[in-house]
């Protein structure tokens, strides 16, 4: 089996093997990965964080032998803390990177050949649940994307995975895969800030996640990451003065 580790700021994950496929996830800076299938310039991968799959350009990643692939995963999680900051090297050579980028290679020379030195806010552990809704609004306003993983773009459950991995918890990638995880509540009043509700479609599909508050708000990404109220059909959205999305139910990861 070969590995990989991101050595770029954002790197997209397509779904099928072809520059103009669908973006279905983002590998951010120092995420690392299987490699499963070779096709062409094209690599079909496993992420080491959620086990999602898809298909990345070979010239948008370091190979790493599994050895160097065991040995970081081993290690407690360092992340980048600011919205956007910088690597650089002795010869004053940068790179950014993005809110929730992995650094935790750049202390291995293998993984980090040109030498990067971080010297930004690092995150890692576990945090308390009251931090959720804290780490939340630092995503506040970023455009939706589909497959996004960062303030420049970021779809509803990249979102809500993202602020879970700087806060050192593990949800999966997708809404529906995420509704899987944690315990359900029987009623918002049972809620706490920092749970997750989940939102489906006419057919029962999950398609939407977001982040609850106190007071009956929600956080969420919907055209931006942005706050509307919350009540027992869904969210409402006060500018369209309707309900945009049907709750179906809430979680308690933690």
């Amino acid at each position: 089996m070969k590995y990989g580790i991101c050595d770029l700021a954002i790197v997209p994950i397509r779904a099928e093997s072809s520059d103009r496929s669908e973006i279905v996830s983002q590998l951010l800076y120092g995420d690392t990965f299987e490699i499963l299938e070779v096709q062409k310039q094209w690599r079909r991968i496993r992420c080491a964080f959620d086990n999602y799959e898809g298909w990345i350009d070979e010239k948008q990643f370091l190979e790493i032998s599994e050895t160097e692939f065991q040995k970081i995963e081993a290690e407690p999680t360092v992340l980048n803390g600011d919205l956007i900051d910088y690597l650089i090297t002795a010869e004053d050579e940068l790179l950014a990177i993005p809110l929730g980028a992995v650094i935790s290679g750049l202390y291995h020379s293998k993984l980090n050949p040109k030498g990067y030195v971080f010297e930004g806010m690092k995150v890692c552990g576990q945090h308390p649940k009251e931090n959720i809704v804290k780490t939340a609004f630092l995503y506040l306003n970023a455009p939706y994307l589909w497959g996004g993983k960062s303030p420049f773009g970021i779809d509803c459950s990249g979102f809500t995975q993202m602020v879970y991995k700087l806060n050192g918890y593990k949800l999966l990638r997708d809404a529906s895969q995420q509704a899987t995880q944690g315990e359900g509540l029987s009623f918002i009043e049972e809620s706490e800030p920092g749970d997750l509700a989940f939102f489906d479609n006419e057919d029962g599909k999950i398609i939407h996640v977001g982040i609850i508050m106190k007071d009956n708000y929600i956080i969420h990404a919907s055209g931006k990451v942005r706050v509307d109220r919350l009540d027992h059909l869904g969210i409402y959205n006060a500018e369209l003065r309707k309900h945009t999305h049907k709750l179906r139910v809430i979680k308690k990861i933690f």
